[in-house]
């Protein structure tokens, strides 16, 4: 019988039929094209935040400040932090790094995302750096 199963195995590999036959070709990988939002010329340069995205822009600073108060209360417990305290809060939540955030594109609209920003899409294109973190 094993004579048998190898002039089979070598007559199948010689006539081309090899595992893809055997088995079935692999999955098609499906590929999905997500482009980069199109900046204009005031998104790209301007040092200031363009007005389209500006609620966004106050959204994450909202955000960044009451996670830096939040850390700051649960350091000292249930004492009250002091005046000096909460300006060194604002002041450290102003200074921080904004990397994280950037411009990407929504059903057609450009939005600013990062944490603590709704609606931010799975699969898609973040323009960030430049004068983004700036900003």
């Amino acid at each position: 019988m094993q004579p048998a199963l190898a002039a089979w195995l070598a007559l199948s590999l010689l006539a081309g039929t090899g595992a893809e036959e055997m088995c079935g070709a692999p999955p098609a990988t499906s590929s999905r094209s997500v482009p980069a939002p199109q900046l204009s010329p005031e998104e790209q340069l301007s040092p200031h935040m363009p007005e389209s995205l500006r609620c966004d822009a106050c959204h994450a600073i909202a955000f960044q400040l009451e996670e830096q108060l939040r850390k700051a209360e649960g350091k000292v417990g249930k004492k009250a932090l002091s005046e000096s305290d909460y300006v060194e809060v604002l002041e450290r939540s102003c200074s921080q790094g904004w990397e994280s955030y950037g411009v990407q594109e929504l059903d057609g609209q450009k939005r600013l995302a990062g944490p603590g920003l709704p609606r931010q899409e799975p699969v898609s294109v973040m323009v960030t750096g430049g004068p983004w973190p700036g900003r």
